[in-house]
């Protein structure tokens, strides 16, 4: 039966597992193709191989980014797994040098799997002052000779931004790859491999997204070569996103840059508020001077924004004191700004510090909150009530 083209304006959703190939001398020349590892193939084969609505959504994140291409994986720990894996050859693997103050999940995967499992040489940069010492990492450069950095631009979550042209232009005198976890400051406020990163990653579950309703990673980058492992690693470790969540991403990307733009305005004023309110004992943003790496903040990103979280702690007299507090804040906002373990998303959700990273930060006042894109005045209101009622 012919099928008629359709004279759609959206992207065509396809679902198949695997492509008609027609005969025999097609499916050869498109397993030959395949050699080449082809981002967009003339002969599509199978999904996981490649799938033209991932493609098509893959293009949209391109063009966001700034860079040569895009691949898509069904979380952000998927894309993490990927951007680092392509540097693992076996015995010719050099060491890796991690930034400690990155998300939770990332600590994990590198104890977890990179350390327990794969026995990789893994190194950590630690920031205990909550900045990071450059000088330090230079002589961790010197002295284990990574094959790259991985840092995130903002961490995770007190907000920490890194002095990335620095640490670009020290891993440049050191042949150092860099891999930038960009998910916090998104290509909004920071396009990282126009400075010269490596390769950029993004959970695309959170503001690329920014609806709570699809989990998606993304790894982008210009090196073509890099871009062959990285579809070659992708395709036999089954990293796939599925084509149904691609297309309602690609939907959701349209109206990315106005939401973002929404979250860094309403989380400066969140954040103006909490610092000045007499319940409240600090407030971390990276757009408030008095934020420990403001200036970093203002060097990198400029007058873009500062980005949608704001991290902050309750006063009390005593570590008990704090957390009954923060428990009390929580419950009476629970109808409002509820307690979800992600970030992103259009609506305000919240996170206590304490009960998820306590090992790292044992800090039972703090409250990691994700401001969403409602009215300002009303997330004034919701809050202001809730630390009244403390």
């Amino acid at each position: 039966m012919n099928k008629k083209e359709i004279n759609a304006s959206h992207t065509p959703l396809y679902r198949e597992a695997g492509f008609n190939l027609k005969n025999s001398q097609r499916t050869k020349e498109a397993f030959a193709a395949e050699i080449n590892h082809p981002h967009e193939p003339d002969d599509y084969i199978y999904s996981r191989y490649r799938n033209p609505t991932v493609v098509a959504v893959e293009k949209q994140i391109m063009e966001l980014e700034g860079s040569k291409w895009a691949l898509l994986v069904e979380t952000g720990m998927a894309a993490i797994d990927l951007a680092v894996s392509i540097f693992q050859k076996g015995k010719e693997t050099r060491p890796w040098l991690f930034f400690h103050e990155i998300y939770g999940g990332s600590n994990s995967f590198i104890d977890s799997v990179l350390i327990k499992r794969r026995n990789l040489d893994v190194h950590r940069f630690y920031a205990p002052k909550g900045q990071y010492d450059l000088a330090e990492l230079e002589r961790m450069l010197i002295a284990i000779k990574p094959e790259f950095i991985y840092f995130e631009a903002v961490s995770n979550p007190m907000l920490i931004v890194a002095d990335v042209k620095k640490i670009l232009n020290l891993a440049k005198k050191y042949q150092t790859k860099i891999i930038v976890d960009n998910t916090f400051g998104t290509p909004e406020l920071w396009k990282p491999l126009l400075d010269g990163a490596t390769l950029v990653i993004h959970s695309a579950t959170k503001y690329l997204s920014g609806h709570g309703n699809i989990t998606a990673g993304v790894l982008c980058g210009n090196d073509m070569d890099l871009l062959k492992e990285a579809i070659e690693y992708r395709k036999w470790a089954g990293h796939f996103l599925s084509p149904d969540d691609a297309y309602r991403l690609g939907t959701q990307l349209k109206t990315f840059p106005l939401r973002f733009q929404k979250h860094c305005q309403n989380a400066m004023a969140i954040a103006e508020y909490l610092e000045q309110h007499p319940k409240i004992e600090y407030v971390l943003y990276p757009g408030l001077k008095s934020h420990p790496t403001h200036q970093e903040a203002v060097d990198l990103f400029g007058d873009k924004g500062f980005g949608g979280m704001v991290t902050f702690d309750i006063k009390g007299n005593s570590e008990e004191e704090k957390r009954e507090k923060c428990n009390a804040f929580v419950a009476a906002l629970e109808d409002h700004i509820p307690l979800v373990p992600t970030l992103g998303e259009a609506d305000s959700i919240l996170l206590p510090v304490e009960p998820v990273w306590g090992a790292k930060y044992p800090l039972p006042g703090v409250i990691r909150l994700s401001v969403g894109i409602e009215n300002v005045d009303t997330l004034k209101i919701w809050i202001g009530n809730a630390l009244k009622q403390l």
